[in-house]
C-alpha cells in the first residue's frame, strides 16, 4: 500500500549562538529591537514534512510517495534522497523560487529564533493527488495553505484514506475549515498543543473529534501519546531514547511509524510503539535525516523497549 505524502520540502540552517538571547534582548526596549548574534557554529539540514516522512518511512521498509513543490536550488536534497531510493517523480521545481528554507539560531539555553521562507511550497496546490496512479492511502502534512486544502479534498473525493497533519500550519486556518478537513480525513495527527488548538477553533472536544475519524492520534512528547480509536483512548508508552540529542523532526518520523503500521494493518497498540520508537531514535541524533538503522536493528529496539517483540 503505497502512501501519497503531501507536505514541504525545505532546507533547514541552523546556527548555534554561544550565549543566551536573555542577556542581549532588553524587555523595555523590545520596541526598538536590533540585535545581532555572532554563531560560529553553522549546519544545513535536509528537512521539510514530506521529506522526513518520507525518509523514516524509507527506513521502516515502508512504500512513500512524496508530492511537493520545490526552488532551483533543489538539486543537493534531490541527490541525497535519490540516493536513499526515495522516488522524486511526483517533486515539482518551480524555477523561479527557491526551496522552502528555515534558518534557526539556537543559544545555550536551547531557546530558538526562527525566520522562515516560504519560497515553492506556496505554489503546492499545483500538484494533484490524481497524477500519483495506484495510490491507495496519503497524509496531508504541513505545506502551502491552498495545496493543504485541495489536496485533502482531491483524496476525499477519489475515497483515498488519509491522515491530516495540520502540525505548525494548524494556525492558517479557521474554524470553519478545520472542521471541514477533519471530516474530510480518516486519521488526525496533533502534538497535544496543537490538539488544544484544533478544540479551540473546531468547538469540537478530542472525543468529538475522534467521533469523525477513524482515530486521533495526539502526541505528547516524553509522556508518549494518546490514540483515540474505536470509541477508546490508548496511552501509548514512550519508548526511552539513549540521549536527548535533537528533537526536531521527532513527530516526522512519529508519523512514518503510523503509516507504516497503518500499511501493514498493525493494532493501534503496536503502531504507536513503532511511531514512538522511531521518534526516539530520530532523537538521538541532530538534523531530521541523519539516523540510521536496519529493519533488524530497530525490531531489537522495538524489544528492549516494549518487552516483547514487534
Amino acid at each position: 500500500m503505497t502512501a501519497l505524502i503531501c507536505g514541504s520540502m525545505a532546507y533547514d540552517t541552523v546556527m548555534v549562538f554561544e550565549g543566551r538571547f536573555r542577556e542581549h534582548i532588553l524587555p523595555d526596549r523590545i520596541h526598538v529591537l536590533n540585535v545581532s548574534f555572532l554563531a560560529p557554529s553553522m549546519r544545513r539540514n535536509f528537512g521539510g514534512c514530506a521529506g522526513n516522512i518520507a525518509y523514516n518511512l524509507r527506513l521502516l521498509g515502508g512504500a512513500g510517495l512524496i508530492m511537493a513543490t520545490v526552488g532551483h536550488d533543489f538539486g543537493p536534497y534531490a541527490n541525497w534522497l535519490g540516493e536513499r531510493g526515495i522516488e522524486l517523480t511526483h517533486v515539482r521545481v518551480v524555477p523561479e523560487e527557491f526551496t522552502a528554507q528555515a534558518f534557526i539560531t539556537t543559544d545555550l539555553d536551547d531557546n530558538q529564533i526562527t525566520a522562515f521562507h516560504p519560497g515553492a511550497m506556496n505554489h503546492s496546490h499545483l500538484n494533484q493527488v490524481s497524477a500519483a496512479a495506484g495510490v491507495r492511502f496519503g497524509i496531508v502534512a504541513p505545506d502551502g495553505r491552498q495545496g493543504m486544502l485541495d489536496h485533502a479534498a482531491q483524496f476525499a473525493a477519489a475515497g483515498i484514506p488519509f491522515i491530516f497533519d495540520p502540525g505548525q500550519g494548524l494556525p492558517m486556518f479557521n474554524g470553519e475549515e478545520l472542521r471541514a478537513l477533519v471530516e474530510q480525513a480518516s486519521y488526525v495527527a496533533v502534538n497535544d498543543y496543537e490538539g488544544s488548538m484544533l478544540s479551540e477553533r473546531t468547538g469540537w472536544t478530542a472525543e468529538q473529534i475522534a467521533a469523525r475519524v477513524k482515530a486521533l492520534i495526539v502526541t505528547r512528547g516524553g509522556e508518549g501519546s494518546w490514540i483515540y480509536a474505536n470509541g477508546e483512548k490508548l496511552s501509548v508508552p514512550v519508548a526511552p531514547a539513549t540521549k536527548l540529542a535533537d528533537p526536531t523532526g521527532c513527530g516526522d518520523a512519529y508519523r512514518a511509524g503510523l503509516l507504516y503500521g497503518l500499511q501493514r494493518g498493525l493494532d493501534w497498540a503496536t503502531t504507536g510503539r513503532v511511531a514512538s520508537l522511531a521518534g526516539s531514535i530520530k532523537m538521538e541524533h541532530h538534523g531530521t535525516q541523519q539516523h540510521r538503522y536496519t529493519m533488524a536493528e530497530f525490531a531489537a529496539r522495538y524489544r528492549a523497549s516494549f518487552g516483547h517483540s514487534l
